[in-house]
């Protein structure tokens, strides 16, 4: 097994990818909307990932609600935007969270139905004013405390349902003035700061299984290597000040953020501390240099991918339409699914 988390390109494997599968066996496997086809097509694309790899490979997605759902109507529910509980929560804190929590445990219902055992959700991200918008309403708000609690009640809906959450992204994307999906931002903060702001909340959740890093450059902490490549921060930041012992992995290491081939990003992470390197896009040239860069997984990294495999519980029974009714009513005053989605 080898330290790394990858995608594949359709909706059903080809046999090129099953023979890479079946060779570089991936830790893990992401789906993406060109993945999906419909639940039972989706079911048995997992299913069949699965069997070429020859075990119950972990199945990641991002499904937040908003604007970042892979799965969606018809098939599944629209979800709010973090935004949305963050504003329920302003009104009432005790129905904010309970909200949170309920919306977040539907939606691993969604998953678990599928066979996707982790979701890259909560967000710890503080947003501040002039920051890019690829986070913006993704966010629950723009004060640690309230972001930490509610990024809790989220986490802690997954894990009710059997699903694993992963923290993204640390330690902090909220002040990055670009995208990085599409150039690498820069903060130039000083730590003081960071570390009452972006840093807290995600100090706060240091006991969730995974965790997703920011491709973004903290000048005070590093000025050249962005936090997925940077020793000094996964270090001293991510494992010392905010405390995170979980397992590490790098957000999608083909993301513009990053520069040079995609063996030497995967080389950087692991370097940096990563313990697991993620590449989403299902293009099997960078998928064969990825897996040929990262090493086999051991030592702390395997103790701490079985640790977090470890968190997930079976799900504790409840009545899906009830929670999807009572859900409905504690979300009224601040976001209206379209009809018949929740």
């Amino acid at each position: 097994m080898r330290a790394f988390i990858t995608g594949v390109a359709g909706a059903a494997l080809t046999d090129e990818e099953r023979r890479f599968l079946r060779d570089a066996q991936p830790w893990g496997f992401i789906v993406f909307k060109r993945n999906v086809a419909g639940p039972t097509a989706l079911r048995a694309l997992i299913d069949d990932v699965r069997a070429t790899v020859g075990r119950a490979a972990p199945v990641l997605v991002d499904q937040e609600g908003g604007r970042v759902q892979r799965l969606g109507p018809p098939h599944w529910p629209n979800y709010p935007p973090g935004a949305a509980y963050g504003a329920l929560y302003d009104m009432d804190r005790d129905r904010g969270l309970a909200a949170a929590r309920l919306g977040a445990r539907l939606i691993a219902a969604d998953l678990a139905a599928l066979g996707i055992d982790v979701d890259c959700l909560p967000i710890a991200d503080v947003p501040v004013a002039g920051a890019d918008a690829v986070i913006g309403d993704r966010a629950y708000g723009n004060e640690p405390g309230k972001v930490a609690a509610i990024a809790g009640a989220i986490a802690q809906g997954l894990v009710d349902e059997g699903v694993l959450p992963v923290l993204k992204h640390i330690p902090g994307h909220g002040r990055a003035t670009a995208d990085s999906h599409l150039r690498l931002p820069v903060v130039r903060v000083d730590r003081e700061t960071l570390e009452a702001t972006d840093f807290a909340a995600f100090r706060a959740l240091n006991d969730l299984p995974l965790a997703m890093t920011a491709h973004v450059v903290f000048s005070a902490l590093d000025p050249v290597a962005p936090a997925t490549t940077s020793a000094v921060i996964v270090r001293d930041v991510i494992r010392d000040s905010i405390g995170f012992a979980g397992l590490l992995m790098s957000d999608d290491i083909s993301m513009g953020a990053l520069s040079g081939s995609l063996a030497e990003r995967a080389d950087a992470a692991i370097a940096a501390g990563c313990d697991m390197v993620l590449h989403c896009n299902g293009q099997m040239p960078e998928m064969q240099a990825v897996a040929a860069a990262v090493p086999e997984l051991s030592g702390q990294a395997a103790r701490r991918a079985a640790a977090a495999l470890s968190a997930k519980r079976t799900a504790a029974p409840i009545e899906h339409a009830a929670t999807r009714a009572e859900f409905r009513a504690l979300m009224a005053d601040v976001w209206q699914p379209a009809e018949g989605t929740v």
